[in-house]
């Protein structure tokens, strides 16, 4: 007889994963895991895998896998999902939840609406804007002293492009242009991806700038494709947005999937996203 794995499917504006509960559930291989249960003909249909795991330093810890079983730093849709899982779960039921991630301890304040968990506010931490750090792997412009790879122009296959790199856990490329709806992402997103720049390869947003507190954005997530959603990406749109002075610190980013508010505190330079959480299904994969 097959064994079973207990899962539940959740998703962030669109960005959805399945999540398996690490205090009940036993995850031998799970990069390949990702790859089976991602599959949206042969399996549950994902952007990948996330485990919530016992952590020593935080209430929890989050693993989490790109549908081509690449593991990430951090997902900030899916750690607004962790937070709503582990007071659902009766894990942690508090309204603060403390997450260890890849790229640090997150802080989840959960948001509730009649009573139930409907999203969160999540601090993302400090965005950092090193190049050697996020990596990229070119000199950069000083801007105010520091070094920083702001509206650089880099050649993608053979057409410039004004990029700007921010690490938010995971390296990001945000381009501002025009007609964004218009690109094929599934042809020029690998090669940014790929691109030599990027040494752990990155996630790509194309952003559309619609007001001084407004932006559209399409995103091409490393090991993943494009998706409906990225909370880390939209944190780095709205960095990026301050840096090359086309918004203020509050900005709306609407995604595919729906829209997140990010504010960039210019006193403690963390960053905040607040978005919704919402459980799909729950079920049983056979192993």
């Amino acid at each position: 007889m097959a064994a079973t794995l207990r899962f539940t499917k959740m998703q962030g504006i669109g960005n959805d994963y399945v999540y398996v509960n690490g205090f009940e559930e036993r995850v031998d291989s799970p990069s390949e895991l990702a790859k089976k249960i991602s599959d949206r003909h042969f399996g549950v249909g994902s952007d990948g895998l996330v485990l919530i795991l016992p952590s020593a330093s935080a209430d929890v810890r989050m693993r989490m896998f790109n549908a081509d079983g690449s593991e990430a730093e951090m997902c900030g849709n899916a750690v607004r999902c962790v937070g709503k899982y582990v007071y659902d779960h009766g894990i942690q039921v508090k309204d603060v939840i403390t997450v260890e991630t890849g790229a640090g301890v997150k802080v989840v304040r959960l948001l509730f609406e009649a009573g139930e968990v409907c999203g969160a506010t999540v601090d993302m931490g400090e965005p950092e804007l090193t190049p050697a750090r996020i990596p990229v792997l070119t000199e950069a412009s000083t801007d105010g002293g520091q070094q920083r790879f702001v509206a650089h122009p880099v050649d993608v296959d053979g057409q410039l492009y004004e990029i700007t790199a921010v690490s938010m856990g995971n390296p990001h490329a945000v381009i501002f242009m025009k007609g964004i709806d218009e690109l094929d992402l599934p042809r020029i997103g690998p090669n940014f991806e790929h691109h030599p720049l990027f040494p752990k390869r990155t996630n790509t947003e194309f952003v559309e700038v619609i007001s001084s507190n407004k932006v559209r954005m399409r995103v091409w997530e490393r090991g993943a494709g494009e998706t409906l959603a990225c909370g880390t990406g939209a944190c780095a749109v709205a960095v990026a947005c301050v840096l090359n002075g086309y918004t203020g610190r509050d900005v709306d980013v609407e995604l595919k999937g729906g829209t997140l508010q990010i504010h960039w505190d210019e006193s403690s330079n963390h960053v905040y996203m607040t978005g919704g959480a919402v459980t799909v299904f729950a079920g049983e994969y056979h192993i």
